[in-house]
């Protein structure tokens, strides 16, 4: 039995969206060869994992959890010769089925094995007396480890009966490290209660392009914010193999870029298009000096003539040219010469793969926002030089699959399943940047950021100011590849801001849109105006790509 599985609500006998699995909508390519990468299994030090997709369903409920659709638990099945199941699956009823988790095999040369079964089961959780609607009695288990080893997933079952101790394997504690819960499956989730029952997905503690912890697909419960009564804390795994061998090269990193390269849909009124970083240094940019402002110097091509390294000491800034109309120019970009500047990096103990794209625009417009059925300009606020945006494409070291993206939105952002993304072109996904404050969404439409009533307005749509980013890019940086291999332009190592600090009267802007509300209505919009980030304000120019904190770290 494959992973498409059917799913039926006792109540309605209608099929629920998790009755479908994702796919992509073209068959992967044949990946350039060399090194670790694609090759189905990846060796941890010991411990060799493989990444399996196909899952039979164990257990439905059919209530609870994102929109209140349910959940199904699976548990992975044509496991290969020789692999032990190290815990089951579990997703939320209301998109199709995407999921994998890893499977082991001892591959250690001491005397302690490297998995082991578990002495005994816990029993976390059972639905016999809960009031949920399920296809069946379910009961999920907590391995006991023995000593020196790890759980580092639960089983489900559809009786009381414990599983056999052979059904899973705990994993030797010195291959293991912390986890914490990441995405919400199913439950409650309402604080207040004190028998709240929860369930998330498992992910490490510790994630970096440096950290060695591994993601096993794997979920975790929680009864109100803590671990139940008498359950082992579950760990993740850790890649002790400390050169990560499993990593795509270079030819190989071409090859996903042409896979998956988003295409961007600019909104068909946006004004303040992207551009490469040398269209904007050769159009005008200029380089600001604390002290001497009065004397601005030229940006070369490949910004050599930046200041290079230190902090962000507010000693140097970059702004437009004094010419007003080279100035409006340049705010109005060149999409001919945008070029998605793409950084590489280890993720999850190099099981993942991320690619970091950085999109630039020489200029960010002004907000607007929606208070009711109203849109009310809001003058500046929003406005400044620089800035850049980012999306992050997630990919398996185990077969080349793209497994999450990130948008990045203002000063955070959203991962998003594969399975969630609209695609086009074959395996290429769509991409929608937000009207002149350029926020990436999966969606069109509109996205509030505030209430749905009152707050500033994320407009999407397709239009024909398309960015192909497989068609223009550049490689900035790779560190696992080696010294040489990359050489990173100057630009990418300026340490200033991006744009220069507004000195508007936000306040006064502020107060100037509030004058057509009246009462309360005004009163709500203040406040949630005067709460946004600088960054949406407009206040301070942007840090570079390398100044954020996701730069070696994850997105969140």
């Amino acid at each position: 039995m494959g992973n498409r599985v059917s799913i039926t609500s006792p109540s309605e006998h209608k099929a629920l969206p998790i009755d479908s699995t994702f796919a992509l909508p073209s068959p992967l390519p044949t990946w350039p060869p060399g090194g670790g990468f694609a090759t189905g299994t990846i060796d941890l030090g010991g411990l060799i994992v493989a990444e399996v997709t196909t899952l039979n369903k164990v257990w439905t409920a059919y209530e609870g959890g994102p929109d209140n659709r349910g959940a199904t638990f699976f548990e992975p099945t044509g496991i290969p010769e020789g692999f032990s199941i190290l815990g089951h699956y579990a997703q939320p009823n209301n998109r199709a089925l995407a999921g994998s988790v890893l499977v082991a095999k001892d591959a250690s040369d001491g005397s302690q094995p490297a998995v082991a079964p578990p002495t005994d089961y816990a029993l976390v959780w059972s639905s016999k007396s809960s009031s949920v609607k399920q296809d069946s009695p379910g009961y999920i288990w907590a391995p006991i480890p023995p000593n020196g080893y790890n759980a580092v997933g639960l089983i489900v079952t559809t009786t009381s009966t414990k599983p056999p101790l052979d059904k899973v394997r705990c994993v030797r504690s010195d291959l293991t490290s912390t986890s914490e819960p990441d995405e919400w499956i199913w439950g409650k989730k309402k604080k207040a209660e004190s028998n709240n029952f929860n369930i998330y997905k498992s992910r490490p503690n510790s994630r970096g392009d440096q950290a060695s912890a591994v993601s096993i697909g794997t979920f975790m419960a929680q009864n109100s914010g803590g671990t139940p009564n008498g359950v082992p804390l579950l760990a993740c795994l850790k890649n002790a193999n400390s050169n990560f061998s499993s990593m795509p090269n270079l030819d190989q990193i071409h090859t996903i870029i042409q896979t998956y390269s988003p295409k961007i849909y600019l909104h068909p009124d946006e004004e303040f298009l992207p551009s490469s970083v040398d269209w904007f240094f050769t159009n005008g940019a200029l380089l600001y000096k604390k002290g001497d402002e009065s004397n601005p110097v030229s940006v070369n091509s490949t910004g050599s003539n930046l200041p290079q390294g230190g902090s962000d000491d507010g000693s140097y800034w970059l702004d437009l040219p004094t010419d007003k109309q080279a100035g409006e120019k340049l705010k109005k970009g060149d999409l001919g010469s945008a070029t998605a500047y793409i950084h590489i990096k280890p993720m999850l103990g190099g099981t993942c793969t991320d690619l970091a794209l950085w999109l630039f625009y020489p200029f960010n417009g002004p907000s607007r926002a929606k208070v009711g059925k109203l849109t009310i300009p809001l003058g500046q606020i929003g406005e400044h030089v620089g800035d850049w945006e980012h999306i992050t494409l997630r990919v398996s070291n185990f077969n080349g699959m793209l497994k999450q993206v990130y948008f990045s939105q203002h000063s955070s952002g959203q991962w998003v399943q594969a399975s969630d993304l609209e695609f086009q072109d074959g395996n290429k996904f769509v991409v929608y940047s937000s009207l002149n404050g350029h926020p990436n969404y999966p969606r069109p439409g509109l996205v509030m950021q505030g209430t749905d009533l009152i707050g500033i307005r994320n407009d999407t749509s397709k239009s024909d100011k398309i960015w192909d980013t497989g068609k223009g890019y550049t490689i900035i940086s790779g560190d696992y590849l080696g010294p040489g291999v990359i050489v990173e332009p100057p630009w990418l190592n300026y340490t200033r801001k991006w744009g220069p600090k507004i000195t508007y009267d936000i306040a006064s802007e502020i107060n100037g849109a509030a004058k057509f509300l009246e009462g309360k209505l005004g009163s709500a919009f203040l406040k949630i105006i005067k709460s946004l980030p600088n960054e949406v304000l407009g206040e301070e120019g942007p840090a570079g790509p390398k100044m954020k904190d996701y730069w070696h770290g994850d997105e969140r």
